[in-house]
């Protein structure tokens, strides 16, 4: 059996019992307040999350941007006021000589951000950069790089954030030392949207 409220001047509200077997109980808050649903979530509530996790090794001697495999998520905001909070994960950048080794985050096939502060990292269009100077072995040099990232897509369509990576001259590598994979870990990438 269903509930009908009907409105003073127009419409209408209709409870519905589910279709089980059973008592369920529905409890009222005793304060007057407003009703949250799946289309108009309460600011700053987690709406959905997706996950990816890279555990394999990866290298290049690319001077453009590769994606890093597995580093990739796609996600479909429900709502156009939505934010994407993008996190990241990427251990032991390292590479073979005494240059250094670049890594980007990308909204579909473009920079979100990147560093302002000169240099390499800033003319590269780098979120963050790794390896170089500091150690006779260069192969054993080793950095990692975490982001957060709170982006404004304002778009309801399929969006994918990726990771992306590249050499300066030299072979670089992600998840592993430079010298062999007996030094490896693993990296990874969550997206969360979040209600606007």
């Amino acid at each position: 059996m269903s509930i009908v409220l009907v409105g003073s001047t127009s419409g209408s509200i209709t409870l519905q019992e589910p279709a089980v077997a059973g008592t369920t109980v529905l409890t009222l808050p005793a304060v007057s307040g407003t009703v949250l649903t799946d289309t108009s979530p309460k600011a700053g509530s987690v709406l959905q999350v997706v996950n990816s996790v890279k555990t394999a090794t990866q290298s290049t001697t690319s001077s453009s941007y590769v994606d890093i495999t597995d580093l990739s998520v796609s996600i479909t905001p429900t709502s156009a006021t939505s934010k994407i909070l993008v996190m990241a994960k990427i251990n032991h950048m390292s590479e073979s000589a005494a240059n250094g080794m670049f890594v980007n985050l990308v909204r579909n096939s473009t920079t979100i951000t990147s560093s302002t502060a000169g240099g390499n990292t800033d003319t590269f269009d780098a979120w963050a950069s790794g390896g170089a100077g500091g150690m006779s072995n260069n192969d054993r040099k080793m950095t990692s790089c975490s982001l957060d990232y709170l982006d404004s897509p304002a778009t309801t369509s399929s969006t994918t954030y990726k990771m992306q990576m590249r050499a300066d001259g030299t072979t670089v590598y992600v998840n592993r030392w430079g010298l062999n994979n007996d030094v490896a870990s693993v990296s990874s990438i969550t997206v969360m949207e979040i209600a606007g």
